[in-house]
């Protein structure tokens, strides 16, 4: 067992804030080989960045999610890429301390173990002596090349009885990746597809996926870890926002860098900055990313104020937590739309980083479980008192 000393909040962001001049320098080399620098990887391990939800007796940190979305929201500023796939680690880092002991014990006896996975149960699962066959393939996998370990969700179909989701983890060296990343936007996470053929998984890497969706956990020893007792919805909802802030904040940092030296063409005005109509559109994307930053802290302190708590997570919280997802999305998204189209028309070619920024928010938005208008009908269905029409909640 290792033993370590937690850094602050204020340190682990001051350290985040440090890495930025380092993840714009190779933010156009991820975008364009579609995957993170191993520079930026080693930078961010150096920076303990992985090791945020990982345990302490395991030379972990467990921080508070609030320290997750300020710190994300840093990463952010510098490379959308870099700070999305950082909070992606985290998730799956944090589902797999509630596997049983013995099996983080294999998972986290690498330093600086990442883990990467998905919430789609886009393959089947057939029961084994001891354990499972898995078959199937998952896509989106953020952070896949440089991750030891993937988890993943199946269907498992019992002898008897209905199907139902199970959350496995397997190492990447037993899946075959797929370099099929090409895309838009968020380029540089590198989020290929992953395949499993007729691969078996011991039993003790194997979990009902409900039994995380309702809080359980079948860790001994991070029972009563407040971090650890919490539903994975909201836990992961609160996990992705600082991200998302950050992306605003980093093209409202690219923005003000090229405004005093651009002419808006056309017109007498020799700088960007003396035009009124500047003066409205930086204030509106500032107010826009103040709102965004209010609704990713609410959901970061609720998930944390409950965690310490050990209380029971009421329907209606579930819902806001998936809501306030979409009003960072939303608002950050708004942001920056604000910021590209006063950018002008130089903006538009691949060197210029706020045309990058515009592109990732706009990926970001297509997530399925981050979508805006999926999340607000969900969080208008349970305030309706209407059952939610998903388990992800």
């Amino acid at each position: 067992m290792l033993a370590t000393t937690v850094p602050s909040r204020a340190e682990l962001v001051r350290k985040a804030t440090d890495l930025i001049p380092l993840l714009r320098k190779h933010a156009p080399w991820a975008e364009q080989n579609r995957r993170l620098h191993d520079e930026v990887v080693e930078a961010l391990a150096d920076a303990g960045m992985f090791k945020l939800r990982r345990p302490k007796h395991f030379g972990g940190y467990e921080v508070d999610t609030l320290t997750l979305a300020e710190v994300a929201a840093e990463l952010g500023r510098g490379c959308a890429s870099t700070a999305w796939v950082t909070s992606v680690y985290w998730i799956p880092t944090w589902m797999t301390c509630q596997f049983p002991d013995e099996v983080q014990e294999e998972v986290f006896a690498t330093p600086d173990v990442r883990i990467c996975g998905t919430l789609s149960p886009s393959a089947m699962a057939a029961p084994a002596d001891g354990g499972i066959v898995l078959n199937g393939k998952w896509g989106f996998i953020s952070g896949a090349h440089h991750a030891q370990w993937q988890e993943i969700i199946a269907i498992l179909v019992p002898p008897n009885g209905e199907p139902y989701p199970v959350m496995a983890l397997v190492p990447l060296s037993d899946l075959l990746v797929v370099d099929d990343w090409d895309t838009a936007g968020l380029r540089g996470t590198g989020s290929v597809s992953t395949v499993a053929k007729d691969l078996f998984v011991p039993a003790e890497r194997v979990l009902p996926l409900p039994v995380l969706l309702s809080g359980q956990t079948a860790s001994k020893r991070n029972g009563n870890t407040p971090i650890y007792r919490a539903p994975l919805m909201p836990v992961a909802a609160a996990s992705s926002t600082g991200a998302i802030v950050g992306m605003a904040k980093g093209a409202m940092d690219v923005f003000f860098e090229r405004l005093p030296d651009r002419k808006i063409t056309y017109t007498n005005y020799e700088s960007q900055r003396e035009a009124p109509i500047t003066h409205f559109q930086v204030a509106e994307a500032s107010l826009k990313i103040d709102e965004a930053e209010f609704h990713a802290w609410r959901t970061s302190n609720l998930v944390d104020r409950k965690c310490e708590e050990g209380t029971e997570w009421k329907l209606e919280e579930r819902a806001k937590t998936r809501a306030d997802v979409g009003s960072v999305i939303r608002l950050a998204k708004d942001a920056i739309d604000v910021l590209a189209t006063a950018s002008g028309g130089t903006s538009i070619y691949s060197g210029i980083p706020i045309q990058r920024f515009n592109r990732d928010i706009q990926a970001v938005n297509q997530h399925a479980l981050m979508h805006p208008n999926t999340n607000f009908e969900l969080y208008g269905r349970v305030l309706c008192g209407l059952e939610p029409n998903t388990l992800y909640i």
